[in-house]
């Protein structure tokens, strides 16, 4: 058997088993919500279905796939349960790091079947310079998934002893992401939002807490990557884009499911004929399903198209970058607009807590105000497009 039968053979089973976990997961969804993080038992359910190592390298024990794939799997698993597919995404972004580490030291962090990294947004901490590694102080904020998390990351300007910054080559100051231990931190529980409430994206900190050189990397410095899969040559931040539109496109499919059930039986009040006999709602139901179909497309055909190009120059271009940001940013905008349409089409029937159109709206909204959706990364893909400065590479 060569290695792309084995890549598809592996590829079938991922998508049986994220298949096989959506109707836990709609089962479990009001326990998600309530607890404001994923219980033991959804999350036991997720490592055995191999879903929180999807990004992960094979060297680890990792699933390595494909960003495709990777949004194939999303999107499936978003149709039972939004923040545990949160969590999945933001989880394989972070287990990406494993790649920028020394292989024995990526293998103890990594290799148990349990390993989860969460970390936030930003350089939120400071790292001092001393013998061995890092004395570490910070807060980090929205690090999604860290109530199941044993492993946390606090990105960190570096200093030298002295107190002075650490700077690299083009002047800019170094930052590090610290990888430490769950134990090691104290968590703040200020998770209390409207949607993703099951993701538990609380803050932690630590303060003066030493962590070892080898424990720590530089995700901008290619010549840290220990891994030479391609998958590795893509930032996390690419990842994520790809994760959490595919989890957007998951939340657009099942409302647009539901509505279509919901059509059958339902007769509006003062309407004469029920949804399913009204032209109104027929168009509107087709035109609905081709958006999302067409963002869906777009979405996946990016993401190979870009990985095949990448995979076959080992190296990734600008222009492969503002690609695959565009396809993502453009499809998590469109999938929004496509749930919120269908939530309209369902009426009133759409406003209670126990149906399956009041959450999915509250979680797409909420997913919609992350970096990833930005409207202003429209302006940095822009300007790449016609050979100007990105205003910003943070999200490329």
């Amino acid at each position: 058997m060569d290695e792309k039968q084995r890549d598809d053979d592996e590829r079938t089973r991922l998508i049986e088993r994220a298949r096989a976990v959506v109707p836990m997961l709609k089962q479990a969804a009001a326990r998600i919500e309530q607890a404001r993080e994923l219980p033991d038992d959804v999350v036991a359910d997720l490592h055995s279905a191999s879903l929180f190592r999807l990004l992960l390298p094979k060297s680890v024990g990792g699933c390595e796939v494909d960003l495709r794939t990777h949004a194939e799997l999303l999107e499936i698993v978003a149709t039972g349960d939004a923040s545990a597919t949160w969590c999945l995404s933001q989880g394989a972004g972070c287990a990406m790091a494993a790649a920028f580490l020394e292989p024995n030291v990526a293998k103890r962090l990594f290799g148990p079947p349990d390993a989860v990294l969460a970390w936030g947004a930003g350089p939120q901490g400071k790292a001092t310079a001393v013998d061995g590694g890092y004395r570490v102080t910070g807060t980090w904020q929205f690090n999604s998934g860290c109530m199941h998390a044993t492993l946390l990351g606090g990105h960190s300007r570096v200093f030298e002893a002295d107190g002075s910054p650490r700077h690299r080559r083009d002047g800019r100051q170094l930052e590090r992401t610290m990888i430490l231990p769950r134990e090691k931190a104290t968590i703040d529980d200020v998770w209390h939002v409207l949607g993703l409430k099951g993701t538990g994206s609380n803050t932690f900190s630590v303060e003066d807490l030493f962590v070892p050189e080898e424990e720590t990397l530089d995700r901008e410095n290619p010549n840290e990557l220990c891994e030479r899969g391609p998958l590795y040559l893509f930032s996390t931040s690419l990842a994520y884009g790809v994760g959490f539109a595919a989890m957007q496109l998951g939340i657009a499919r099942g409302m647009l499911d539901d509505l279509r059930h919901l059509a059958m039986t339902k007769t509006p009040r003062g309407a004469t004929a029920s949804l399913r006999d009204s032209p109104v709602f027929q168009t509107e139901l087709a035109r609905l399903e081709a958006r999302y179909r067409a963002a869906r497309a777009y979405l996946h055909m990016t993401a190979e198209d870009v990985y095949r190009q990448v995979a076959a120059k080992n190296e990734i271009t600008l222009e492969d970058r503002t690609t695959m940001k565009l396809a993502s940013v453009h499809t998590i905008h469109e999938a929004v607009e496509v749930t919120a349409a269908a939530y309209r089409n369902a009426g009133s029937t759409a406003i209670f807590p126990d149906g399956p159109f009041e959450q999915r709206l509250r979680d797409a909204y909420t997913a919609s105000q992350q970096t990833q959706a930005r409207v202003q990364n429209f302006l940095t893909i822009g300007r790449c497009m016609l050979g100007l400065e990105p205003d910003t590479m943070t999200f490329l």
